[in-house]
């Protein structure tokens, strides 16, 4: 064993990373402070225990400082900042667990608004999603869980050969936030016949109130208890449609990449956490008389992890980058990244909760919670091995 090695040549201590990449955004700047503060690990387990799963006064503090708003045109309450802006806010809210909705709020149901062209649904409800004031989620999957359009199975019906708007039938499922929104964007399948001379095959888009009638939101047991999931029972509900006919998933498919970018985001984040818990425990840790990070086996292990990290960091920001503009190498990148980063957040948290041993196991340790989460977000928007065939695909392999 190579004597010369020991705990100064272990991997910086937690926060004297130096994170690559450009230079961050003001808003993750102030971020990182104020969730050192509003979101530790005491109040996401308590955010994470209460009935709806998440914390009403991080989602305000975050309103007040203009994050919720950041890619949101000036008109409609936002900052007008490019969406990377939007992945930086997601890795921090990564690497503090924060028990807000937003992945299914700003993520997903305020691009969708956004790219929907639809100027009415655009003004009524980001101003209020800017604010903070309403929530929002994006019901995509269904009991297969695939998210793709050929898996839409609930039903839209026209009233009144859709001047009276439509109603919807079906079942969708794993919607993040789904109990707590107070909209929810739709994708349902376009019924046939009923459509309109002019009309194309496909599917929709429709805005749901989060209290409409014959809506059942049933909360599901989720392995990450920090991210709430539900079932959405659509037993003849009223809504509105959102963006042209049939013009559902051409909104919905360039949202999806933008969230996988941001998740990936998270992933790094987290994953980011994962290896500073894990480095400061080594550093403290003794046994046999000395810092268990002096042993070679542990140092090797936290330097693998290290180099994993900085590479998903670059290729998160590849990925954010993209997702600025409409190129067409951005659902390359999501993939890739989304792919990449998830896996990366795995190995991550479980290296972490080895190197605690013992006490990674245990409840009282915030190990478990960062192992959970990167396990379900793997599988969230699709799994690593759905994403890695789909880049196979892109590249005509």
């Amino acid at each position: 064993m190579d004597k010369t090695l020991g705990v100064s040549s272990m991997p910086p201590a937690p926060g004297a990373l130096n994170r690559s990449g450009p230079e961050r955004d003001d808003p993750a700047v102030d971020l990182e402070a104020l969730l050192a503060d509003a979101s530790s690990p005491a109040q996401v387990r308590r955010a994470m225990a209460t009935p709806a799963g998440w914390d009403p006064g991080l989602w305000r503090a975050l309103a007040a400082r203009g994050v919720l708003g950041l890619h949101l045109a000036p008109e409609w309450g936002g900052s007008g900042r490019p969406f990377s802006a939007v992945a930086a806010v997601a890795e921090e809210l990564g690497a503090a667990l924060a028990c807000i909705p937003h992945l299914a709020t700003v993520v997903l149901a305020a691009t969708a608004l956004v790219r929907s062209g639809d100027e009415q649904a655009a003004s009524e409800h980001l101003p209020a999603i800017a604010a903070g004031s309403v929530v929002a989620t994006l019901a995509v999957t269904e009991d297969s869980g695939r998210w793709d359009e050929r898996d839409v199975r609930s039903v839209a019906r026209p009233v009144g050969g859709g001047r009276d708007g439509h109603v919807l039938d079906g079942r969708k499922s794993y919607v993040p936030g789904g109990c707590s929104a107070d909209l929810v964007l739709v994708v349902a399948r376009e019924e046939p016949g009923r459509r309109g001379p002019d009309a194309v095959a496909g599917t929709g888009l429709f805005a749901v109130a989060g209290d409409a009638p014959g809506l059942t939101r049933v909360p599901l047991v989720a392995l990450d208890q920090t991210r709430p999931l539900a079932r959405l029972e659509l037993a003849g509900v009223p809504a509105r449609r959102v963006g042209g006919v049939g013009d559902g998933w051409r909104i919905v498919e360039p949202v999806l990449d933008r969230a996988a970018v941001a998740l990936a985001a998270e992933a790094v984040g987290g994953a980011q956490r994962c290896l500073d818990m894990a480095v400061a425990h080594a550093r403290t840790r003794v046994q046999f008389g000395r810092p268990i990070g002096s042993f070679q086996g542990v140092q090797h292990k936290l330097a693998d992890v290290l180099v994993t990290v900085e590479a998903a960091r670059s290729v998160a920001a590849a990925a954010a980058s993209a997702a600025d503009g409409d190129g067409d190498d951005l659902a390359l990148l999501a993939s890739t990244a989304k792919a990449y980063c998830s896996e990366t957040f795995v190995r991550a948290a479980s290296e972490s909760v080895q190197v605690h041993g013992a006490l990674g196991c245990t409840w009282d340790h915030d190990a478990h919670l960062y192992l959970k989460r990167a396990r379900s977000s793997a599988l969230l928007l699709g799994e690593p091995a759905w994403h890695r065939e789909r880049v196979a695909t892109l590249l005509g392999l």
